[in-house]
């Protein structure tokens, strides 16, 4: 039964390393809308291949946009905050009760 908490726990960690990863990429997108970055470099380009699909399904859902200010970053910040919050820690305290 080790094995299984043990699989958890790694599971807990990478997700977790994955979601903070994710909520620097999306804060750099952030930081880039105020600017207007080189469409063509690599970097910007990868920042929003990997950022748009999701903030495109949030803008479409809800209207974030109020007085020319996106809130769809914020409104995915908050969603990994959560699942930080109460995901990963369940998977945790799951992995060390087996």
């Amino acid at each position: 039964m080790f094995i299984l908490g043990n699989f958890l726990l790694g599971l807990a960690k990478i997700l977790q390393i994955g979601l903070t990863v994710y909520m620097w990429i999306i804060i750099a997108q952030a930081v880039l809308s105020w600017v207007n970055p080189d469409p063509y470099n690599p970097i910007v380009r990868f920042i929003r291949q990997v950022t748009d699909p999701v903030l495109f399904q949030i803008r479409r859902r809800i209207p974030t946009v109020f007085g020319g200010i996106d809130f769809s970053p914020i409104i995915v910040l908050l969603a990994i905050i959560f699942l930080q919050e109460f995901l990963v820690k369940s998977l945790i305290q799951l992995g060390r009760m087996m």
